[in-house]
């Protein structure tokens, strides 16, 4: 073994663990890198032989070879696969040595692995990373949890390889043990929200107003030129313009319409039914993914099952692309501000003291999620970091005020014409529910207690407390 030590190592060298290695030694790091497949970590040397790394073909010579107080990135698949390389490498490590897991990892694992590792005085960070393989080759959007030691340790590597933007490196130590990956998760959730928002503007363009794909492309082109401008908007409007080099046609026309997921979705909307934080948006999008997985059903349904359309008539497209953009503004921002409630919500149970504005601003370069919205989101917080809601914001109050007619438009444009809207219905809804300070659930009130006898409260006796009322009694009559 050579006397020379690494300065930072990464265990897993599939792409997003090659490419932050790689990212890594651009940034003046020497790094250590180990993957099971000895012959995939002698590929990467060997393909990038004027980088800094040190490779080793067993996890005794990998440990080795870092310089204590070894700092290491382990980057498997989430799950067991982590839980088997702690086994291996937790014996071979000393105490104040950090280890990193980059993964999408479910929050509470990482709180379990923390704890393990905390008793044999090792640091455990679980650290979410956005921004997929260009990011995590060029720089990424990072949310390190964990201890504060941890983050003094590795804060110099996380902020040389994250994205840069005005408002400095894409990192923040988020908060302890878990913290990390719960907001990775909820960027998720955000992001799922926000391609099937997308996706639904792309459906009324198509089949509401017959605008083929580079058509459309171009006009999302132009939205990225404006208050919509973010990444996702941006390589909507490359893929709508991409032909496909054996037909012609646009290539989008011809991806069967089967959406997948990888669990983090899921994870957060199932998280925000435990902690009663409404999230209609997302949870409209994971629907919408799970609905276009029954494939062959919607098939057999589409020539059994009609339903009543009423095509609006003489109606201005340029009018119509002006509503639908503010629909998909205005959803935006909803989608926004359920994830950020859910983030304050969590963050106040767990006792993490998460910083909402510090969230914004991580993911203002690198992450999939990234958009000019974020800098007015910064600045809401700036105004009031106590904010209930980025809805309750002067300033995001006015941008929703402004595109809410053309939301409204849009939403009836598209039932009128039987097209899905889940998420911007979804976001319509959760807007107006949360500006009404009185919703119809007294009735839903009432009826618990009729059928059930779980009582209710009244509104002109507020300090007498629950009561009940034998609803059903005809008598009473």
């Amino acid at each position: 073994m050579s006397d020379i030590r690494a300065d930072v190592g990464v265990i897993g060298m599939a792409v997003m663990g090659r490419n932050l290695a790689l990212n890594m030694a651009d940034h003046d790091q020497r790094v250590a890198i180990f993957n099971r497949s000895g012959a995939v970590t002698d590929e990467v040397v060997r393909e990038n032989p004027n980088k800094k790394l040190l490779p080793s073909k067993t996890l005794a010579d990998f440990v080795g070879s870092l310089e204590p107080p070894r700092r290491i990135l382990v980057m498997v698949k989430a799950g067991a696969p982590v839980d088997q390389v702690l086994s291996d490498l937790v014996p071979l490590l000393e105490k104040g040595d950090v280890v990193v897991d980059g993964g999408n990892t479910f929050f509470p694992e990482t709180q379990r692995r923390e704890r393990d590792l905390k008793a044999k005085g090792i640091h455990f960070v679980g650290m979410g990373i956005s921004g997929g393989e260009e990011g995590a080759r060029f720089g990424p959007s990072l949310m390190p949890g964990g201890a504060p030691e941890a983050w003094a340790a590795t804060r110099p590597v996380f902020e040389a390889i994250a994205a840069k933007t005005d408002s400095g490196p894409c990192v923040t130590h988020v908060g302890p043990d878990g913290a990390g990956h719960f907001v990775k998760m909820v960027h998720n959730g955000i992001e799922y929200g926000d391609m099937q928002l997308i996706a639904e503007a792309y459906d009324l363009m198509s089949r509401g107003l017959g605008l083929a794909a580079p058509a459309i492309a171009e006009v999302f082109a132009e939205w990225n030129r404006g208050p919509l401008e973010s990444f996702l908007i941006e390589i909507t409007a490359q893929v709508l313009a991409v032909k496909d080099a054996e037909t012609g046609k646009p290539l989008v026309d011809l991806v069967e319409d089967r959406a997948g997921q990888k669990g983090t979705g899921k994870w957060t909307v199932q998280l925000a039914l435990d902690h009663a934080i409404p999230i209609p948006t997302i949870a409209a999008a994971i629907d919408a993914r799970v609905l276009s997985s029954q494939k062959d059903e919607r098939v057999r349904a589409s020539s059994i099952v009609r339903g009543a359309v009423n095509a609006p008539a003489g109606f201005d497209k340029a009018a119509v692309l002006k509503d639908i953009h503010d629909a998909l503004l205005a959803a935006k921002i909803g989608s926004y501000a359920q994830g950020l409630k859910l983030i304050a919500a969590v963050s106040d149970a767990q006792k993490w003291g998460v910083d909402l504005k510090e969230m914004a601003r991580i993911w203002k370069g690198g992450c999939i999620i990234r958009a000019k919205l974020l800098d007015t989101i910064m600045r809401a917080y700036d105004r009031n970091p106590k904010l209930e809601s980025i809805l309750a914001d002067p300033e995001l109050e006015a941008t929703v005020l402004a595109a809410q007619p053309g939301w409204r438009r849009a939403v009836a444009f598209g039932i009128g014409l039987g097209i899905a809207l889940p998420s911007t219905t979804a976001s319509l809804s959760y807007f107006d529910a949360y500006r009404t300070a009185r919703l119809p659930q007294n009735l839903t009130q009432a009826q618990r207690d009729a059928f059930g006898a779980h009582t209710y409260e009244r509104t002109d006796k507020p300090g007498q407390g629950f009561v009940h009322t034998d609803w059903l009694d005809v008598k009473k009559a």
